[in-house]
């Protein structure tokens, strides 16, 4: 069973350009291209399922009203701000979409402690019968 992982559409997504100065240092004229990505859940076009798993999602990028705030400014141009942006958000939907398989126990059991126990209490008695001579 392959999943493929939901696609968001552009026009869902709103995006803010934000030029900053840095302050001052030896680059004073770079001029950084920020663009913050805001992406509303509950008003998209996901499936029920991954919206709830989206909103249960303990991420200090969604607000509490089920808003993604994706910030990228790692870039000279503001295109490749946005595109960064829009993969970070695509990679945190793949994320949640990928149903992890369920995952044994790692304790044992009582039942199965409860076995083992009793399987060496008998072979304790088998072991200290075998030196004994019986008449």
């Amino acid at each position: 069973m392959s999943q493929r992982t939901p696609e968001i559409a552009i026009s869902e997504v709103e995006f803010t350009a934000i030029r900053a100065q840095g302050a001052g240092g030896q680059n004073v004229n770079k001029v950084s291209s920020a663009i913050h990505l805001r992406f509303d859940i509950r008003a998209s076009s996901l499936p029920e399922h991954l919206k709830e798993r989206l909103l249960r999602l303990n991420d200090h990028r969604i607000t509490g009203d089920g808003i993604v705030i994706i910030k990228a400014q790692t870039h000279r141009s503001q295109e490749k701000n946005k595109e960064e942006a829009m993969q970070r958000l695509l990679e945190m939907v793949a994320s949640i979409a990928v149903v992890p398989a369920v995952r044994r126990p790692t304790k044992p059991t009582r039942g199965s402690q409860q076995r083992r126990l009793e399987g060496k209490a008998v072979r304790g008695k088998v072991k200290a019968m075998r030196g004994k001579v019986t008449d």
